[in-house]
């Protein structure tokens, strides 16, 4: 299997950074971002095909960030990452669209489970929508 690309966009830089390393030393090719525009600098630098999103960040909702990320790359599959269950209706819409949603503090295996289950329905997507498009 290739290297999966893990994005962290997170504003708590110790929890970011710590799942990052924890992520790389699994053989994860994983960045940790700490606002929106290094999210959306790292979108067009790294590709990353699974995103771990902070639900709470500053300056712009996690809905919007969603939103722009699968402007930006529909192909990327996105997981949010939560000190909280979701609540208001955004939220909650959310967790809808998302890939998964995962609950603060995060268990190191079952961040990566969901990781390649993520990798594994982005492949999915791809191989279908170049079936569909003929190639």
């Amino acid at each position: 299997m290739a290297q999966i690309k893990v994005l962290l966009v997170d504003d708590e830089r110790d929890f970011a950074t710590a799942l990052s390393e924890r992520l790389r030393l699994r053989d994860y090719d994983a960045r940790a971002v700490f606002d929106i525009n290094g999210a959306f600098a790292a979108m067009t630098d790294a590709h990353p095909d699974v995103v771990l999103l902070d639900l709470r960040m500053p300056g712009m909702d996690a809905l919007q960030i969603f939103k722009r990320i699968k402007e930006h790359s529909p192909e990327v599959e996105v997981i949010i990452v939560s000190g909280q269950l979701a609540s208001s209706s955004a939220d909650l819409e959310l967790k809808g669209l998302a890939f998964d949603y995962i609950v603060k503090p995060v268990e190191i295996d079952e961040v990566t489970k969901r990781i390649k289950q993520a990798y594994s329905q982005r492949l999915n997507n791809i191989q279908r929508n170049q079936t569909l498009n003929g190639q």
